[in-house]
């Protein structure tokens, strides 16, 4: 293996440069670098030599261009050992460079929340990525570095082997290309964003994915899989999530996690959802996380067996111990004190998964597969229509039937459609989901209460979706709800609101649907 000689250091993420820098000088490399990333090693006393030094010419264009010369590319594309290349690195009198690192300018970063079109234009890295190709397309003869999480093995392997094999090597370029195609693709969705699309989404749309983990089988044991995390979004979701305990999440405890994690952050209260299945079995909102808890677990304590527990709050002493009272597969909670993880980690198989509430952000795309294809929509994220909601029947809802009916609606939103959801008092109180007709929900909602003796007197009823007849709406009526909540939209309507009054209960409509198919 060949020993490096030269080395050239441009960063945007400075994370650990100093340290590989200084390590290079040890081992006898002469380091090249440009703008503030030779500063910064010269203000922790690195020895470097400044590009431009190399180059003969300064850095112009307001730094636009600093590393775009023969003396620079010639170094890195330089074949050793090529007669050509060697006959022109004589005559020219260039010398070759061994390592690049080069990490680039953060576009999405500097372009987030608005910028101006020639804003973003100066977020765009030339010199960068140009340098990271030319790098990576001679692989063989230069070590390419993109990420401050490479340094540490390659120097590693380089004191222990007197070099950097080309498995290595090989291996850098291939996550190079990947850095500059990724970087790359951020760049031109930027600029589809601000074109005129159809639909208003891009009209080309590619998703990076790189493999977090692997799983022992998918949703059935017979099915392989794997957890890949989206380019660009690995500080968000479950994949941000510190496993504290117990046994690797499978498929089905990710895809539950996901949504325990985002249901309780639609509440400014402490807030317990307990999901079964990609829909909530119970939820609650209290004045302390414990009281949320029991309120989410009483809805169907049977269902919330086995579940997935998410909260909005540290999860505390009581709490813990209320939910190790019975079988839970994943706690995925913002953290969790010292009490509840002693008391939790007394079930050898529970896993305790702690998300940061900043990695919780719902913006984006949300994407699913067909067989040939991708569907892509945003988000269903947020409830603008609840500051506009109309309340469409002669009886006006009281101050405590609002707040329950904002409540119901909020979590109406998790459940499968068609889905139909009584709550009282911060709680729900039956739920049924997923059902091909909505009176069907509703008599499925009704049997979960009934089955555990929950009285839905006083109750109110959230509907995902407009109710087609006035049936599925009177069947609430007779279990005893006293106001309905639903978008609202059917040719029937009338009947529907006529059906309300004459029942004398309350109905607002919101204008938004919230169908959940998956």
């Amino acid at each position: 293996m060949v020993q490096p000689r030269r080395a050239l250091l441009s960063v945007t993420d400075k994370s650990g440069i100093v340290e590989l820098a200084r390590e290079l000088v040890q081992m006898g490399v002469e380091v090249l670098s440009t703008g503030g990333t030779a500063s910064l090693l010269e203000e922790n006393g690195v020895t470097v030599n400044q590009v431009s030094s190399e180059t003969g010419f300064p850095e112009i264009l307001g730094g636009r261009v600093k590393t775009l010369h023969p003396r620079i590319h010639g170094g890195i594309l330089y074949r050793r050992g090529h007669e050509g290349d060697e006959e022109d690195v004589s005559r020219h009198g260039l010398r070759g460079l061994d390592l690049v690192a080069v990490n680039l300018y953060d576009f999405s970063g500097r372009t987030a929340g608005g910028v101006t079109d020639d804003e973003a234009m100066e977020a765009v890295d030339i010199g960068g990525p140009t340098m990271i190709r030319a790098a990576a397309k001679n692989w063989r003869h230069v070590i390419v570095l993109t990420s401050p999480e490479q340094y540490e093995d390659v120097l590693g392997e380089w004191k222990e082997k007197g070099g950097v094999s080309d498995e290595t090597r090989r291996s850098l370029a291939a996550a190079a290309f990947e850095a500059t195609a990724r970087y790359d693709r951020m760049i031109a969705d930027w600029f589809a964003s601000g074109a005129a699309q159809d639909e208003g989404l891009p009209a080309r749309l590619d998703i990076g994915l790189k493999k977090k983990q692997g799983m022992r089988y998918g949703e059935n044991p017979h099915q392989r899989a794997s957890f890949y995390v989206v380019t660009g979004e690995e500080g968000r979701g479950v994949a941000a999530g510190l496993q504290l305990h117990g046994k690797a999440l499978s498929f089905n405890n990710v895809i539950d996690a996901d949504i325990a994690l985002t249901m309780p952050y639609e509440f400014d209260q402490p807030a317990v959802a307990i999901l079964k299945h990609t829909t909530p079995s119970g939820v609650g909102i209290g004045a302390t996380l414990a009281d949320a808890e029991a309120k989410a677990r009483a809805c169907d304590p049977l269902s919330a067996f086995g579940g997935i527990v998410g909260m909005n709050r540290v999860c505390d002493e009581q709490t813990a111990a209320q939910i190790n009272k019975a079988f839970t597969e994943v706690v995925v909670a913002p953290g969790f004190d010292e009490a509840a993880l002693e008391i939790l980690k007394k079930k050898k198989n529970i896993r305790l998964l702690e998300v940061d509430p900043d990695a919780v952000q719902t913006a984006g795309f949300d994407v699913r597969r067909v067989l040939g294809g991708m569907l892509v929509q945003d988000r269903d994220a947020g409830f603008p229509e609840l500051d506009d909601w109309k309340v469409v029947t002669k009886t006006q809802p009281t101050e405590d039937q609002l707040r329950d009916l904002g409540f119901a609606w909020k979590v109406c939103k998790y459940v499968k459609s068609n889905a139909i959801l009584f709550a009282r008092d911060g709680a729900t109180l039956g739920i049924g989901a997923g059902q091909m007709s909505r009176v069907d929900a509703v008599r499925i909602a009704r049997m979960k209460a009934t089955d555990v003796e929950i009285d839905l007197s006083g109750s109110v009823v959230a509907s995902d979706a407009f109710f087609p007849f006035a049936d599925g709406m009177l069947q609430c009526v007779e279990a005893g709800a006293t106001a309905v909540i639903q978008p609202g939209g059917s040719v029937r309507d009338q009947e529907v609101i006529d059906a309300a009054d004459e029942a004398g209960i309350a109905m607002l409509f919101t204008g938004r649907r919230h169908f959940r198919h998956s």
